[in-house]
């Protein structure tokens, strides 16, 4: 078994490739048609499990909330970018002030765990 534990930055730094990698798989979805092309329904499970894989370590360190909040919550702002960018998905008010509370959410706790330490 692995028994590295991260440093606070270096939990940081993963947190943050394991936020690209889900990025990556969750764009992989859409470019996999439901299943229907290969490279890219592949792609979802081995960028998943590299994200999943550096969250294991991240947790050790920055505690279960704020990682998971901190990764789910950027995802999902980040892939609604590139799906409005990318994809041309439509902008919305409703959309756009989602967004913006997934953000406040994701500082809330990030706040509250601060105070909390």
């Amino acid at each position: 078994m692995i028994s590295f534990t991260p440093s606070f930055t270096q939990a940081w730094w993963l947190l943050s490739i394991a936020i690209f990698f889900e990025i990556c798989g969750t764009v992989c979805m859409r470019l996999s048609d439901g299943f229907s092309r290969f490279t890219p329904s592949v792609l979802i499970f081995v960028f998943y499990a590299f994200s999943f894989a550096l969250n294991t370590f991240v947790v050790r360190v920055l505690g279960l909330s704020i990682v998971y909040a901190v990764w789910s919550g950027v995802g999902t702002v980040i892939t609604a970018a590139i799906g409005i960018w990318y994809f041309k998905e439509p902008v919305t008010a409703l959309k756009l002030a989602s967004i913006g509370l997934v953000v406040i959410g994701v500082l809330g706790l990030h706040a509250s765990s601060n105070a909390a330490s």
